[in-house]
């Protein structure tokens, strides 16, 4: 701890970090809702008037996003949403054909019926907002979707990276145009839960990796950039 955080009262301290997590949410919920694209400019000034805190405390958020990877900064230019290039989209897919089946593994051997129902709530969570032709919810709750496996599968570590990776996936998404998949398939969800609540843990393996294959199939590598409005984006 820095030398100056013993000055600041524990109740000062709090409030602050809860006010950075809020912007952080935000900011991040924008991102994998496919509100803000990928090369959109996060300008301190901008970002602080809109929530109404410093620059600093901006600055510290952006700072989170960038160690992330979700956000790129570069010097005298500032905080840019990342912008991955062709060939780290290929590595993050690679990557998550080799952390998904080892997550799956693992929330098989530990495998409770609690697992199994908090996996068919999220499920049925996606289901409604496609009922409801929510895009925006799709998308966030196909990605939560990964995460949550990661979380049930109880190493700390992993379910990190795949949060990471699943941000960055919607991040590709998004910039190489793949209207087949803007978010993942409900149905393939669906078969990869009935496989993990059987206890089948190599056709679960399985159906992740042709369901990692199909959406990166359907991207075509080639980027465009929109200009994008952050007081609408973050507007009440």
């Amino acid at each position: 701890m820095p030398p100056n955080a013993r000055k600041i009262p524990p109740e000062v301290r709090l409030e602050r970090e809860t006010a950075n997590d809020d912007i952080y949410e935000r900011i991040y919920g924008a991102i994998v809702e496919h509100r803000l694209h990928p090369g959109t400019k996060l300008g301190e000034d901008r970002l602080a008037n809109i929530f109404g805190v410093s620059r600093a405390r901006v600055r510290e958020v952006l700072a989170r996003l960038a160690h992330e990877q979700i956000v790129d900064l570069y010097p005298q230019r500032g905080a840019f949403v990342a912008k991955p290039s062709p060939e780290q989209a290929i590595d993050v897919f690679e990557a998550r054909r080799l952390i998904e089946p080892a997550l799956l593994r693992r929330l098989i051997h530990t495998l409770t019926s609690e697992k199994v129902a908090r996996l068919r709530q999220h499920q049925e969570l996606e289901l409604d907002a496609r009922r409801r032709d929510d895009k925006r919810a799709v998308v966030r709750l196909s990605g939560e979707f990964h995460q949550l496996v990661g979380v049930l599968a109880g190493n700390a570590a992993l379910a990190r990276s795949m949060r990471e990776l699943s941000t960055l996936t919607c991040l590709i998404i998004i910039l190489y145009d793949a209207p087949t998949a803007s978010s993942c398939r409900a149905d393939e969800h669906s078969e990869i839960i009935d496989a993990i609540a059987k206890r089948d843990t190599a056709r679960a393996e399985r159906l992740m990796r042709e369901h990692l294959d199909h959406i990166e199939s359907s991207l075509k590598l080639d980027s465009s950039t929109e200009e994008v409005d952050l007081e609408a984006v973050f507007g009440s």
